[in-house]
Formats: C-alpha cells, structure tokens, sequence
C-alpha cells in the first residue's frame, strides 16, 4: 500500500445532495444547513437542487465536532494558516462538492444514492491541498438503494445507520454490540461494496 504524509486541514469537509440527519434537523429548525438557506416545502431525504458544502470543526477524540458555516470555515482556517484561510476554504469546498458529484453519478449507475458523504484533506510537502482520510465509506457516506428510494421519511441504507439505530435504541447499555447487530452491520456493509463495486469481498 502506497501512503503519502499529510498535514491534515482541521475541518470535516461535509457535502449534502440530499436532506438527512442534521441537515435535516436544521432544516426543520430554520429551513438552513450550517446556515445556507435552503428551499421552502422540503420533505426528509428530498434531493437537493445542488449539494451543499456544510463544513464542521474537527475536535479532538470524544468531543462532538461543531458545524460551522462557509464564513466561519474561512475564519478557522485563518486561525491556523494566516493569510490562507479564504484560499483553502474556497478550494477544499470546490473539490469536495466535485468530487461527490462524480462519485454520486457512478454509484448511481449501480443502484446506490449518495446522499452525503464527509472528506478531509492535507497538504503535502509542497502545500498543495490532497484529499486525505477515509473516502465514500459506511462510516462516512450515507449509501441508500436507490430502487427504495421515497422521500417523506427516513431511507433504508448500506452504511452505519443501523448500528447507530440500534445504539439510540439502546442508551442504557454497556455500548457493546451484541453479536447480532455485529453480523448484520457487517452483511450490511458488504451488500454495498458489492452493489458498487460489482465484487465481492470475503470476510
């Protein structure tokens, strides 16, 4: 495996084409996500016109990252790299909404909507910004099948959204999954790798 070392940028890069989860939350608070305004009369898990670029901090292991809006990701940004802050902000933003939307397309050709996705990036040894971290997985992406696609309400998906479920349902717990919920997040996400890719992985 090939690696590269980067100096990660500290903002969770978030891109929506479709309202769910926070977005959705926010929506129904304010008709806003992470204070771009959106159109009146959306459903849950609606498309979106365009995607939206909703950046978040990102804290250290166990805080709750904080969404912030595009002004206020300059803003940090310019904290950290003086004099670069709307530079990097402009072009972290301009390749994550590029970058699902040719994701977006191709898994849409497999039967998987994209409905969000987060990406980080760093920069290299020549300061040019690279896409870095994890990319369209189940813990980052939310995969729905796009033959049960109705908008109104939550989505089946091939993601996390099921352990998640299971441990909302569940806050009393010791915050170990039982050997069920395991297996089934597992098939869960083996489905979708399989969707998309076409192979099939053993495990």
């Amino acid at each position: 495996m090939l690696v590269r070392k980067l100096r990660m940028l500290p903002v969770e890069c978030i891109v929506r084409g479709y309202i769910s989860g926070s977005g959705w939350k926010s929506y129904k608070e304010d008709q806003t996500a992470c204070g771009i305004k959106l159109p009146a009369g959306l459903k849950e898990s609606d498309k979106l016109p365009e995607p939206v670029f909703t950046p978040s901090t990102k804290e250290e292991l166990g805080d709750h990252d904080i969404n912030i809006s595009y002004e206020q990701c300059i803003e940090h940004l310019e904290k950290y790299y003086p004099g670069k802050g709307q530079k990097y902000a402009e072009q972290i933003r301009d390749y994550t909404i590029a970058i699902y939307k040719k994701c977006a397309d191709y898994a849409l050709t497999k039967g998987i909507i994209i409905a969000d996705t987060k990406f980080e990036f760093g920069l290299d040894e020549n300061d040019n910004i690279v896409v870095g971290d994890e990319m369209l997985t189940p813990d980052s992406s939310r995969f729905w099948p796009a033959d049960k696609y109705e908008p109104g309400h939550g989505q089946p998906s091939f993601d996390k959204q099921f352990a998640r479920d299971w441990l909302l349902a569940n806050p009393h717990d010791d915050w170990t999954l039982p050997e069920d919920v395991a297996q089934k997040t597992i098939d869960i996400y083996l489905k979708g790798y399989e969707l998309i890719t076409g192979k099939k992985l053993d495990c």
